[in-house]
C-alpha cells in the first residue's frame, strides 16, 4: 500500500457538519483527514456522522491531541501549506508538490495567530473579489484547495503531445 500523497489538517474545527463535509471530500479525493484538538464537538455526534453520511468509518480520520503532536509528525507527511484569508499569495501562485499537507483553521478564528506568524511564508489564500466577504465556509475552502492541488498534479502527469508534423 502506498502512502497518501495528500493530507488535510483541520486545526480546532468547531462545526460538526463542516467537518463531516470535509471528511466526505477527503474520501472522494483520496486525501487523509487529520483533526487537531481541541474540537468543538464530539466525533461520535450524529451531526458529524450525518454530514459524512455512511462514509465516516471508511475515512477513519487521524485525531491529534494538539498542534504540537501533529507538527511533530507533519514533516513525514509532506510539505505544509496553511490557508488563511490574510495570506499574501493565492493558491494559484503555488505549485503544490507531492506529498502536500493542507492546513485549515477553525470556522470562527481561522488559524491561531502564532501559527500564522511562524508559518508566514507557507500561508496561502483562496482568491476572492475585494470587499465582498471575509472568508469562505471551511468545507468550501477545503474543497477548492483539494481540487486545485489535484488539478495541478493531473496536469503535471499528463504526457505532452508531440507537435503536429507539417
Amino acid at each position: 500500500m502506498t502512502a497518501p500523497r495528500l493530507h488535510v489538517a483541520l486545526v480546532h474545527p468547531e462545526i460538526p457538519w463542516n467537518t463531516g463535509n470535509v471528511a466526505r471530500t477527503c474520501l472522494a479525493t483520496g486525501a487523509t483527514l487529520h483533526l487537531v484538538r481541541p474540537l468543538g464537538f464530539s466525533l461520535a455526534s450524529k451531526e458529524v456522522r450525518r454530514a459524512g453520511l455512511d462514509y465516516w468509518e471508511t475515512l477513519a480520520p487521524q485525531v491529534w491531541r494538539s498542534w504540537t503532536s501533529f507538527e511533530g509528525a507533519a514533516a513525514d507527511l509532506g510539505e505544509l501549506f496553511l490557508f488563511s484569508a490574510e495570506a499574501p499569495r493565492t493558491l494559484w501562485e503555488v505549485a503544490f508538490p507531492a506529498p502536500a499537507v493542507l492546513v485549515f483553521g477553525s470556522e470562527s478564528r481561522g488559524l491561531p495567530v502564532e501559527l500564522r506568524r511562524r508559518y508566514a511564508p507557507r500561508l496561502v489564500c483562496i482568491p476572492m473579489r475585494p470587499g465582498t466577504v471575509r472568508s469562505l465556509n471551511l468545507s468550501t475552502t477545503v474543497a477548492v484547495a483539494l481540487y486545485e492541488v489535484l488539478r495541478q498534479w493531473r496536469c503535471e502527469s499528463k504526457p505532452r503531445s508531440a507537435p503536429a508534423s507539417e
